[in-house]
């Protein structure tokens, strides 16, 4: 049985999360690809390496398919130690724009998604006393005009500070990570301001896991240099 720690990362096909995979498997981890993009997991177990890396389609608004990750996880790696709950999409600014199905299936992602995420997750990251990384975002910590996104994300934010306050005393440890603008498919256009790389969220993250068993790093907020709120 391999020494190497596994991962569980939500969102992994593209941008932070396929980052945050190619950075941990560097840094000695297992990680276990769960997305709906199906080709897109394949072509990157095939690029980091299938010895470390499992795919596994998976929808976080359904239960049952994470459930289904979480087992073959398991079964292909021997456990599970930590989370990173990242899937997640956004919406046009204004409550005049998108379609209100467009709205559902963004609340749905973001906000269900994540706590469905910690729920498959919950059991056996508190038996291995492991890590829930969770995605937020800078349009958590103030309300952006016109913006649905961010009500998403200040509730993943309560839900990030829910969680770790249930989790006290069984060794499990909760972290929040909160980009501000990042260069992914997540923008239609790309940004005009120097934004992030999604390598330094993924730095962000596999540092946060790599901390001691006494340290829980429950809030990181990471911003391009000179972004306007």
């Amino acid at each position: 049985m391999s020494d190497r720690k596994t991962l569980l990362i939500t969102g992994a096909s593209t941008g932070i999360g396929a980052a945050t995979a190619r950075t941990a498997v560097a840094a000695g981890w297992n990680v276990a690809l769960a997305a709906r993009s199906r080709d897109k997991l394949d072509a990157l177990v095939e690029e980091i390496g299938a010895e470390h890396a499992l795919a596994t389609t998976c929808d976080v608004t359904e239960f049952a398919e994470l459930e289904q990750a979480v087992v073959a996880t398991q079964e292909r790696f021997g456990g599970l130690d930590a989370v990173f709950a990242n899937a997640g999409f956004g919406a046009k600014r204004g409550f005049r724009e998108e379609s209100p199905e467009q709205w559902r299936d963004m609340v749905l992602t973001n906000v269900l998604g994540a706590a469905l995420t910690i729920r498959a997750t919950i059991d056996p990251l508190t038996a291995s006393k492991g890590h829930f990384v969770i995605t937020g975002s800078v349009a958590g910590r103030r309300p952006l005009p016109g913006s649905l996104y961010s009500s998403t994300k200040f509730a993943v934010g309560a839900m990030a500070e829910s969680l770790r306050q249930e989790l006290n005393g069984t060794g499990a440890r909760v972290t929040l990570v909160a980009p501000g603008m990042v260069d992914t498919p997540f923008f239609d256009t790309k940004p005009e301001l120097e934004a992030l790389h999604p390598e330094d969220v993924a730095n962000a993250v596999v540092w946060a896991l790599s901390q001691p068993a006494r340290v829980d790093v429950n809030d990181i907020l990471i911003r391009p240099t000179a972004q306007d709120g």
